[in-house]
């Protein structure tokens, strides 16, 4: 069926509760999607849907769509952050959840201990002569009327709706254990037995469910933990009336507007994203970056909200609040990822879908089949039950939902903000990355490299009258001169009679001298020493006085110190790296030999439609590109690119062009993201190739009786701990 895109689009998601395998969430897709003008995805690991619709649907509509099915759904609000607000009433149920289960789990298996050793143990059984069949049966009774309520009730409301899931397996599988050892004791027909079956398969499969229950948990504990990061109350800079005095005083966050200042001591919490106004400190960016080393701020820098001040105290004025801060951006990209699909797990959940009524149909065909070859009804049970048992497809709708959960958690942790599992697939074929120069190979902000003087003429004293003439000017390089001036304590004189001249230079009197800061063409005499300069990498302007050049000053930006790095850690990925830059062909060089790109891989004086153009071509010539940029002037790039990254301390246009969003201003980064994604990929493909093989040699094992309906239960239970606790080992994932 195809479902049309709806028209004035909105979007809710719901808190899914009820879900317990993959058929689970397939059926609730299948239903929401079938509702006009509405696009659902369900993911069973998350326990969330995330659902697009438009008029005339409601959310009313929605809700009531997915309790028709059997399940409980619930609106998530949004809290002040822009996050799922309902988070923590989440987690509460998720803790009384877990306790009830650990609870079930916990008596299911001490009982059916006590069963399996008078059932399978023949002293034991001895011992205990004609009382043993009674004493099982009062042993298992409240196993399968209590412990194993949960798989009841659901297959209960699976078949009132004509549908069925893992639930209904587990049920039909212990209940026909049951119900045969029951009529036999009562009966005395047969002397066999299964009591230790329907109690033991019970006391595995809780157990499973618990361990995938908690190792679950602890995957989105990383999401959880960003949920939580924000300051709960803040200090904030009030006029009194009476006096005009600042005074400070305690609001909750949620009440902070843009503009306000609050106080920020050291070991707070930075309330919400804001500018520096007063004080100096270094705060500790960890969370949004993966950063562990704390960020010197001071007067005019920009902190983060979630982040801690560690030795200052500082005044900040607030610049974004609520849902459009940093923090709450971050969560909403995580939360965006995890809920979404990759076109792989799609796959499973289609096999998810008719695989429950396929293994129904297999587990009465070989239960009349071994009827039918001559057997007992007792012998032809036994199969039977183990087909029920083995065939619960647990694992295959966990094996991509619990990777991506821990994946993009994991990344959120290191500074990487994946947007969509999708994306991992891409990851997978990229095979060449562009970097933008400016801002993502460089540190952005140019810097005074060299001064070149002529005859006795002291450096010191070249970069005192550039910086005079420079200091009234907001020019990038007029700036980096100034700061260099300060840097050495040079005490910068007044200037009097300045004059600008556009796309040249500027002129001024500096003690009672006319000095001269440009291009070549405003001195009559410019000295070979000086002329050699310019062709050095960079911008350089001279400096002079009485029409002659004195001095040559060099500024450019830096490479920053882990961009060589990053170019390596890229190579060994098997990543063909190329540079793209709007800078003259002579800097752009300089810089890729500086980080080590070829130089017959860089694209110099690149204008932002330039940009566009040279991905399209490298991708015409058969190349999967990946494009690394933090301005506006990449976002088309970044749009039209294989795979879009953006560099988190660039434009909001680059960063919502972009796949992945790299919080720290750092390309080694840009490695971690693709190993990470490539890593998440890999360990989605591990889970699905356990559980498709888990399923496909079972089946048959089980239906021609070489497998016990008991060992069954617990090959089943571990299957799924097996994915689950694969997928945690992304948690440690670093390079």
């Amino acid at each position: 069926m195809t479902t049309p895109t709806p028209t004035s689009e909105q979007q809710v998601d719901l808190a899914i509760t009820g879900m317990t395998c993959a058929s689970c969430s397939a059926r609730i897709e299948r239903k929401l999607n079938k509702l006009e003008g509405v696009q659902a995805s369900v993911n069973l690991a998350t326990e969330k849907a995330r659902v697009a619709y438009a008029d005339p649907v409601t959310v009313d509509d929605i809700v009531a769509t997915v309790r028709s099915a059997g399940y409980g759904a619930d609106p998530l609000d949004e809290g002040p952050g822009g996050d799922s607000g309902s988070a923590p009433p989440a987690d509460t149920h998720d803790l009384v959840g877990d306790r009830s289960l650990r609870l079930r789990a916990a008596v299911a298996l001490a009982l059916a201990a006590a069963v399996v050793v008078i059932a399978m143990v023949p002293p034991v059984s001895e011992a205990l002569g004609g009382a043993a069949p009674w004493l099982e049966l009062v042993l298992t009774t409240p196993v399968y009327l209590w412990a194993a309520w949960p798989f009841h009730r659901a297959a209960a409301i699976n078949a009132r709706h004509l549908s069925s899931t893992m639930d209904t397996l587990v049920s039909l599988g212990v209940t026909a254990a049951y119900v045969w050892s029951l009529t036999a004791v009562l009966t005395g027909f047969t002397e066999h037995l299964y009591f230790e079956v329907a109690a033991a398969v019970t006391a595995f499969l809780l157990v499973g469910r618990y361990i995938e229950s908690r190792a679950k948990a602890t995957g989105r504990s990383a999401l959880t933990s960003l949920l939580t990061l924000g300051a709960k109350d803040v200090a904030v800079l009030r006029t009194d009336p009476a006096s005009g005095a600042w005074t400070e005083q305690r609001v909750p966050t949620d009440q902070l507007e843009v503009g306000a200042r609050f106080v920020v001591r050291p070991g707070e919490k930075i309330a919400t994203d804001g500018v520096v106004v007063e004080g100096h400190s270094a705060v500790d960016t960890s969370m949004v970056t993966g950063e562990s080393m704390p960020v010197e701020v001071s007067v005019d820098d920009q902190v983060t909200g979630g982040t801690v001040n560690g030795s200052g105290r500082l005044v900040v004025q607030a610049t974004r609040v609520g849902s459009e801060t940093t923090l709450a951006q971050i969560t909403r990209l995580v939360e965006e990822a995890q809920t979404g699909k990759a076109p792989v797990q799609r796959l499973a959940d289609r096999i998810s879908a008719v695989f429950v009524p396929a293994v129904l149909v297999a587990a009465t065909l070989t239960f009349l089949l071994w009827l039918l070859t001559g057997s007992t009804l007792a012998a032809a049970l036994e199969p039977a039950v183990a087909v029920l048992i083995i065939a619960c497809p647990c694992a295959l709708g966990l094996a991509t939902p619990t990777a991506l959960l821990t994946g993009t958690s994991r990344g959120a942790q290191l500074g990487v903000l994946i947007k969509g599992p999708q994306i991992l697939e891409s990851t997978r074929r990229v095979d060449s990355v562009v970097l933008d120069k400016t801002g993502t190979l460089t540190v952005g902000e140019p810097s005074l490299q060299s001064i070149t003087t002529t005859g006795r003429l002291p450096k010191d004293a070249a970069l005192k009258a550039a910086a005079a003439v420079e200091d009234g000017s907001e020019h990038p390089i007029a700036r980096a001169i100034v700061d260099a001036a300060r840097q050495a304590r040079i005490e910068i004189p007044e200037v009097r009679h300045f004059t600008g001249l556009p796309g040249q230079g500027a002129r001024g009197t500096v003690n009672d001298v006319e000095v001269t800061v440009g291009k070549p063409d405003l001195f009559g005499t410019v000295p070979d020493e000086l002329r050699a300069a310019l062709d050095t990498a960079g911008t350089t302007v001279l400096v002079g006085w009485d029409d002659v050049a004195r001095a040559a000053l060099t500024v450019a930006d830096e490479p920053r110190p882990t961009s060589a790095e990053a170019i390596t850690r890229l190579r060994e990925l098997g990543l063909t790296p190329y540079l793209l830059t709007g800078d003259n062909e002579q800097t752009a060089r300089a810089v890729a030999a500086q980080v080590g790109i070829d130089p017959e891989r860089v694209r110099a004086g690149v204008l932002p439609q330039d940009k566009y153009a040279e991905v399209a071509t490298l991708q015409e010539a058969g190349k999967v590109v990946a494009m690394v940029g933090d301005g506006v002037n990449d976002a088309a790039a970044l749009a039209q690119a294989d795979l879009g990254m953006a560099m988190g301390s660039g434009t909001d246009v680059a960063m919502n062009s972009a796949d992945i969003v790299l919080m720290r201003p750092d390309v080694t980064t840009v490695a971690r993201a693709i190993g990470l994604s490539r890593r998440t990929l890999h360990i989605i493909k591990q889970n699905l190739f356990w559980a498709f093989a888990y399923n496909t040699a079972a089946i048959p094992l089980a239906a021609f009786g070489l497998l016990n309906p008991m060992i069954a239960g617990a090959a089943m239970a571990a299957s799924s701990v097996i994915v689950v606790l694969n997928s945690q080992r992304l948690r440690g994932y670093d390079r």
